[in-house]
């Protein structure tokens, strides 16, 4: 392979295995905004994943399953915001649980469904634009739901910084009295900017087992859901950064795995290592009270909120 084709493969690559991740990170970054924080998006992927390869092999079809996928986790993280918003339950603590519990019915309900078969999405090169050097294949040839997870970018980003939902979202996070003194529900936004994110997180589960690896294995996700929560703090809240961290999690994936066969020899664990090692310095940094507010985490995130608490 020459240069080009190298920087092709591994750039396709590291888009199609950051897509899980800029799913599950777009949704958390939603919830973020509006002030709540949602630990438990890595067992939210896992129903996700299950949920969608379930009801793929049931139906027949792809999208019955992603449908499937974005309805079960959309409950399930009500059982994370009613709790948070109403009665004030600390957010860490139930993300803490949503995982625990989303870990075992996954693994407990998936049993049966190891090595089987279903439907699957496969890549639609989009005709002309695929055909582009370098930016052809890195982002033009390859399924549905990468492309998708392209336009929620997009469609996130002018949300929440050109329209007035969106923006009343981000009132919610920085100043939760003035946004109940405009006459917004402080609470119930929470509450639907949580469940906008656990239906993104199932998306992002659906991608694993209908897209990426079309199978179901018990911990398939492999952590994607806590290096989701980081990258929305490595991006610093913006959905545009949030897609170039997820797609430089996904090349150091990619990279680990193919490294070898463009003819490097290095240790392999050391390479494994990388992208958690990644995750482990943003989330260290960002626990710091002075880079918090540099990096730009809205001022009420994690804090209740009751109308009770205004003046």
């Amino acid at each position: 392979m020459n240069g080009l084709q190298v920087a092709e493969v591994i750039g396709a690559a590291a888009v199609g295995s950051g897509t899980p991740i800029l799913l599950a990170g777009l949704g958390e970054l939603v919830a973020e905004k509006a002030g709540v924080l949602n630990l438990g998006v890595e067992g939210m992927m896992l129903v996700g994943a299950l949920t969608g390869f379930a009801a793929s092999s049931a139906s027949g079809s792809a999208w019955v399953g992603v449908a499937a996928a974005v309805a079960a986790t959309g409950a399930f993280a009500l059982l994370h915001a009613l709790p948070v918003v109403f009665l004030r339950v600390d957010q860490v603590v139930s993300g803490l649980a949503l995982v625990i519990l989303g870990a075992g019915l996954a693994s407990s309900f998936g049993r049966g469904f190891v090595g089987a078969v279903a439907p699957s999405f496969t890549d639609a090169p989009i005709p002309g634009l695929s055909r582009l050097p370098l930016l052809g294949p890195v982002f033009f040839s390859h399924d549905v739901l990468v492309y998708l997870s392209m336009a929620l970018v997009v469609l996130v980003a002018l949300f929440l910084a050109r329209t007035r939902p969106g923006l009343g979202l981000g009132v919610c996070g920085e100043n939760p009295r003035l946004a109940d003194a405009a006459g917004l529900s402080v609470a119930w936004v929470r509450v639907l900017a949580t469940v906008f994110g656990g239906m993104l997180a199932g998306l992002g589960g659906a991608y694993l087992s209908l897209a990426d690896t079309p199978s179901w294995v018990d911990g398939m996700t492999a952590g994607r859901g806590w290096i989701a929560v980081a990258m929305v703090i490595f991006a610093g809240w913006s959905p545009w950064r949030l897609a170039l961290g997820a797609w430089l999690f996904g090349g150091l994936v990619a990279v680990q795995f193919r490294i070898q066969a463009f003819g490097f020899h290095t240790n392999m664990y050391v390479l494994e290592m990388l992208p958690y090692l990644l995750t482990l310095v943003v989330l260290v940094v960002a626990g710091r009270g002075p880079w918090r507010h540099k990096l730009g985490a809205p001022a009420a995130l994690g804090r209740p909120f009751g109308r009770e608490e205004r003046g």
